[in-house]
């Protein structure tokens, strides 16, 4: 009895470490997909901001020194055409990739997003005292999170106002996000584009998370727990 009990036992156990290596491995393939995105993005992005954009700002400076005699309604459309289309190479940009976020970091970049959205809804940040610059990558994730969420809320929730929070603990950083709009059961929705990518961006991070969207007209949340040291440990470890 005790022998097919410790049979038993061994059995449970490699089952549960086969699990573990499991999961383990989906977040793996799950931080090389988003790896490979974002360089992807970001070559394309810079593309677009240090080629197109710079192009376009060469070619209205031109403009700009025409002989002042020429067709001014002519110069007039040139002129609108050229603003609409580097304001276009600019959105673009900042949609595939944040490029300027390593330079400025993630709170002033996501204040700049505040900014550009201001005229659809209130949008809060709050950045608790002793936060400090993290790595590229989690800041890239983050942002990405922000803007995914704050897609959403505009399109699907009819929100007035959305709320972020940021706080950095000993061993974790948490952050929050949330909205007054009409809410969903998390259980009960089928889950869109906009929903995996954030799930799918937490996961890349070896971060936890949970969504308070369980009561219709109260709103949305997600709640995320980020490790301060997010590496995956190895799977060969003797630990493991």
């Amino acid at each position: 009895m005790l022998a097919y009990r410790s049979f038993i036992s061994r059995i449970i156990k490699e089952k549960n470490v086969q699990h573990e290596a499991e999961v383990l491995h989906q977040k793996k393939l799950a931080l090389e997909n988003i790896k490979v995105q974002e360089e992807e993005r970001k070559r394309i992005a810079v593309t677009i901001h240090d080629d197109i954009g710079n192009r376009l700002n060469i070619l209205s400076l031109w403009l700009n020194n025409l002989d002042t005699q020429g067709d001014e309604i002519i110069k007039k459309n040139i002129y609108s055409q050229m603003s609409a289309l580097i304001d276009a190479a600019r959105s673009i940009s900042h949609s595939l990739y944040p490029v300027n976020l390593e330079s400025v970091g993630l709170v002033l970049y996501v204040e700049e997003l505040i900014a550009n959205l201001s005229h659809k809804i209130n949008i809060s940040l709050q950045v608790m005292p002793g936060y400090k610059k993290k790595d590229l990558f989690v800041e890239v994730q983050l942002y990405r999170i922000i803007q995914e969420f704050t897609t959403n809320v505009i399109k699907h929730s009819d929100a007035t106002d959305l709320w972020i929070y940021i706080k950095d603990y000993p061993h974790h950083m948490a952050v929050v996000i949330s909205d007054n709009g009409q809410g969903f059961d998390y259980d009960q929705v089928k889950k869109g584009m906009g929903i995996k990518n954030i799930e799918s961006r937490i996961k890349s991070m070896n971060a936890t998370y949970k969504w308070k969207s369980t009561f219709l007209n109260k709103g949305s949340r997600i709640i995320i727990k980020i490790p301060k040291h997010n590496e995956f440990p190895n799977q060969d470890s003797p630990d493991r």
